[in-house]
């Protein structure tokens, strides 16, 4: 008998469905984005083309915001669960900057991939770590370049200056000067913070479990070697009856 399909049914096949194509999209507005600050003076076709790409990208992972929504039982409570996917989804149209786009797909490519399942988290913290050290480094260098004063002119002192950043090192070699720059890297800086602490947790949490098994182990092993005295002493006492026994005729 078929069982009828409810919403969270219909929400839970869609979102396993849909999955895979959008985390391709984010990898194709990831190279949209890329392009453009690159290599600047490419054809004006190119540029124009990851423009679109960008927007494109950015209206398919919007619309599949708003398809879950519509497929949720409780939409009031899903909008309430998910306030930052929807923060993401209208901030690009509130102001339309790359560097907004940016943020808003980060977040939505990494929601969406926090949904699959037997994702480890040392593979989830080293891709987190390396997308952060990337478009941080990208987002810098494209607001930072044609700045007067500035100190991040190239790909190689942005990449530089986002990985002094996210260690929270900071040599002061470089650092941003305009507004969008500095609030780029506080963001950096705190993403490095939270990031040091689940590795840290996850070590910790190895250790844990790695002793806890080992106690475990332990204490089945006396366990077991304490029913064995125990029914050494019982063959103990049977063979000193039966000796016993034997005697008494």
């Amino acid at each position: 008998m078929t069982l009828p399909m409810t919403a969270s049914t219909t929400l839970a096949r869609w979102e396993r469905r849909t999955q895979g194509p959008l985390l391709a999209l984010a990898v194709l507005f990831a190279i949209a984005y890329a392009i453009p600050i690159v290599a600047p003076r490419a054809p004006q076709d190119l540029l124009t083309a990851c423009h679109v790409t960008n927007w494109v990208v950015w209206a398919a992972f919007a619309a599949d915001y708003l398809v879950r929504l519509w497929l949720a039982e409780d939409r009031l409570r899903f909008v309430r669960g998910n306030p930052l996917a929807l923060l993401a989804v209208v901030l690009p149209l509130a102001q339309p900057l790359r560097l907004l786009k940016l943020v808003s797909m980060l977040f939505l490519a990494g929601q969406r991939a926090r949904m699959a399942s037997q994702v480890r988290v040392t593979t989830y913290v080293a891709g987190s770590c390396l997308g952060l050290l990337v478009f941080g480094a990208l987002a810098v260098l494209e607001v930072e370049r044609d700045e007067p004063g500035a100190s991040i002119h190239t790909l190689g002192d942005a990449v530089w200056w986002a990985f002094t950043t996210m260690t929270t090192v900071g040599y002061g070699d470089m650092a941003p000067t305009t507004g969008l720059g500095r609030m780029l890297a506080v963001g950096l800086m705190l993403s490095g913070i939270a990031l040091l602490g689940v590795v840290t947790a996850n070590i910790a949490a190895w250790f844990i479990a790695r002793f806890e098994k080992d106690d475990v182990e332990e204490r089945r092993q006396t366990e077991a070697i304490r029913e064995l005295a125990e029914e050494v002493r019982a063959l103990r006492v049977e063979v000193a009856e039966l000796k016993g026994a034997r005697v008494e005729p």
